[in-house]
């Protein structure tokens, strides 16, 4: 770097490595053409390589003849992935492969066999022990060796499609290799379940034999059972004493049912003959022919009576022979309901002797009953082995014929079907002449440009120094004499805060920027209410609109950082998480607040000579934390000024609000902590003096920064922070 001192900060002049570039931009192009020439030659020289791909889609099959329940049942597994992937090694296995070599008879081919011709190359390599001989592995090893490395299969994502893609300097052969593994691949799925069939078959047959027997055997038990204990049956499924009681039971409830008729039909007769009421509404009496003739000549009397008595005294012979007849016919009328009296009585009486006699031979056969259901346990448990030996006889009929059925080969047809076979490429695969050389160009370009630009930048010519930035020339004999002139003197740290204000002194931010003041815009004037612009009002506004970041300007100096000090603390006793960042040229923050003045903090920070986490410290009188001013050097530090941004957006996420005091600084200090204008500026003023107000807040306005708040007090507000952490 012979144009730059070696003290002396430098920077990358871009503007030089572009023009580096253009003014060898004929060299830069000979090469590129160079490098896409020689790209081209290597690409022509390269044997073809050909791809074709067959496809197979992996899907339950079976003849239209199958039963469907069974297809169902088995083209679950085929749905998983893990089938998929396992159809995939399948496809990749030796046997298969072994099988493809053999029927296309590959292992002739010098493609596949390389190592038998050999090459210079390999030969020395084989030399000097760098690879091992290829013709110590067998033959057949090597044309697995050199199938596998051309060979590709794959499951299509998202599908139940495995895809086959074959490499080969022969189209033709790029084409039938995947067709050859798909169909080898699908005669060995349809062998598989050929075999399983007649495994499945061999193995039911002699389990048929002995099944037959065992439930012949079971079902001569439950006869010699039935027979033995007296349990046979009438209709298959009840036994002769159950069917003896039911019919007995319902024998039982139908002479029950006519005694009790016979005895009301007895009751009505016996009502009428007593009360004398006329029995001609009476079933039993009007249903007898008797009763009906004699009824008959009951009416004819008692007519033949009422007509002569229109003619005749009554005490005519006629009438008295009329009267004694018809007396006669109701004595037999009344004779006759009697005998149906008795006859009804007798009814009631056998069916009484019928329903005792039945209630006997029901009491009988409960008694057998009972008996015949102990005995039904046993027989229960010899019918429930013979049914189990029965159906299992039967499950393993129908496995049989289902299986014998399938042992011819179009009946099991392999459960993969080919979606897509692979032809013959007309155009390679390898290698893509267009491509190449496009990549190889552009390649070569990049290249060339970055061998430039890196000599450019090794030689220096790409580097420019750093100017450095221009400095107040405010001096430290020009603030003890405004000190002087105040007529007040600084406190030490730790000592307690006077009356008096303390001036400013030169801060940060200053060191950093140029004299040149921005222009602004007059504004209305502030106002005048003291109240409104105490340090607890600025702490409720600064809370209520959740600003994340605020500078604090102090112009008069150390009282009013002392009023920023104040805020701090006021917003960490409001229960905020807060941090103040001291920028003033004096450091009298890190003095109010730090435990040890000489703690690391921003300067050190900025000059890479303390971590960032040892910057941070707590606040000797509150729960607010502050990071020092520091102690390395104040200008040197400012070189680095522009990544304060970075600082506080770190703060800004882990804080509720930052706190930037930057002292007596001025617009252009300010404008260098970030690009953002929506920050909010206060004003730390002990005194409100109108027109020092005014002008800061056209100053600020003119820049750009809207949000201007006016803050009034000191080192007395401070103070009257609570001291919870004293002892």
């Amino acid at each position: 770097m012979s144009r730059v001192a070696s003290d002396q900060d430098v920077d990358i002049d871009l503007g030089q490595l572009v023009r580096a570039v253009w003014a060898r931009r004929l060299r830069i192009l000979t090469i590129t053409a160079l490098g896409a020439a020689v790209a081209f030659a290597g690409a022509k020289m390269v044997s073809p390589q050909y791809r074709s791909e067959t496809r197979v889609l992996i899907e339950p099959r079976a003849p239209a003849f199958a039963n469907t329940q069974t297809s169902d049942a088995n083209a679950g597994p085929l749905l998983d992935e893990l089938n998929i992937a396992s159809q995939v090694q399948l496809l990749q296995s030796a046997d298969l492969i072994k099988q493809v070599i053999n029927n296309l008879k590959l292992y002739n081919l010098p493609e596949f066999d390389a190592a038998a011709n050999g090459s210079a190359l390999t030969d020395i390599l084989v030399a000097l022990h760098l690879k091992k001989n290829p013709l110590e592995n067998p033959p057949e090893e090597r044309v697995i060796d050199a199938f596998t490395q051309r060979l590709q299969v794959y499951q299509v994502p998202g599908s139940r499609v495995i895809g086959i893609t074959f490499t080969s300097k022969d189209p033709k052969l790029a084409a039938s290799i995947p067709n050859a593994m798909a169909q080898v691949y699908l005669a060995i799925q349809s062998g598989a379940k050929l075999a399983s069939n007649s495994e499945a078959t061999r193995w039911l047959e002699p389990e048929i034999d002995s099944l037959r027997q065992k439930v012949s055997e079971a079902e001569k038990k439950v006869a010699d059972y039935r027979t033995t204990h007296g349990l046979l049956q009438t209709n298959g499924t009840t036994t002769f004493t159950a069917q003896q009681l039911n019919d007995i039971s319902v024998e039982l409830t139908r002479v029950r049912t006519d005694k009790a008729n016979a005895e009301a039909r007895a009751q009505a007769v016996r009502n009428a003959l007593s009360s004398g009421e006329a029995s001609d509404t009476l079933g039993d009496i009007m249903s007898s022919q008797s009763i009906q003739r004699l009824k008959a000549t009951e009416s004819g009397l008692q007519s033949q009576i009422s007509d002569l008595q229109t003619s005749l005294l009554n005490n005519h012979p006629r009438l008295k022979s009329l009267r004694a007849q018809l007396a006669d016919i109701r004595t037999q009328i009344r004779q006759e309901t009697q005998k149906i009296l008795a006859s009804i009585e007798n009814e009631t009486k056998v069916a009484d002797l019928r329903a005792k006699e039945l209630e006997q031979q029901s009491d009988r056969l409960q008694a057998n009953s009972a008996r015949a259901g102990e005995d039904a346990v046993g027989l229960n448990a010899l019918e429930r082995e013979a049914n189990a030996q029965r159906q299992l006889l039967e499950t393993y009929l129908v496995r049989y014929r289902e299986a014998a059925s399938r042992a011819d080969r179009n009946s099991s047809p392999a459960d993969a079907r080919i979606v897509s076979k692979a032809i013959e490429q007309v155009d390679p695969y390898f290698p893509k002449v267009v491509p190449i050389v496009i990549v190889a160009a552009v390649a070569t370009l990049i290249m060339s440009a970055i061998v430039i630009m890196l000599s450019e930048l090794f030689s220096g010519r790409a580097l420019r120094p750093v100017e450095p930035l221009d400095v107040e020339s405010r001096t430290i004999e020009d603030s003890v004499e405004d000190e002087e002139q105040g007529g007040a003197a600084p406190l030490a740290a730790g000592t307690a805060p006077v009356s008096a204000a303390r001036l400013a002194k030169p801060s940060m931010l200053t060191a950093a920027v140029d004299d040149e003041e921005p222009q602004a815009e007059p504004v209305e004037e502030a106002p005048a209410d003291e109240n409104e612009f105490s340090v607890s009002s600025v702490a409720s506004y600064l809370a209520d609109c959740r600003a994340p970041l605020a500078v604090s300007i102090s112009p008069t100096g150390d009282n009013g950082s002392a009023a920023t000090v104040a805020l701090a603390r006021l917003l960490a006793d409001d229960g905020r998480r807060v941090i103040l960042i001291d920028m003033t040229g004096s450091g009298y923050p890190t003095e109010f607040m730090a435990e040890n003045p000489e703690a690391p903090g921003v300067t050190d920070l900025l000059c890479g000579e303390a971590a960032f986490g040892e910057t941070i410290h707590g606040d000797r009188f509150s729960d607010a934390h502050l990071i020092p001013q520091g102690v390395s050097d104040v200008r040197r530090a400012m070189r680095g000024a522009d990544r304060l941004s970075l600082l506080l957006d770190a703060l800004s996420s882990a804080y509720d609000i930052v706190i930037v005091e930057c002292g007596a600084a001025d617009v252009a200090g300010v404008s260098r902590l970030t690009r953002s204008k929506e920050i909010e500026i206060i004003l730390s003023l002990p005194e409100i003096e109108e027109a020092a107000f005014v002008g800061l807040m056209q100053d600020f306005q003119g820049a750009g920064y809207e949000r201007v708040v006016l803050m009034s007090g000191g080192e007395e507000a401070a103070m009257r922070s609570p001291a919870r952490h004293a002892a």
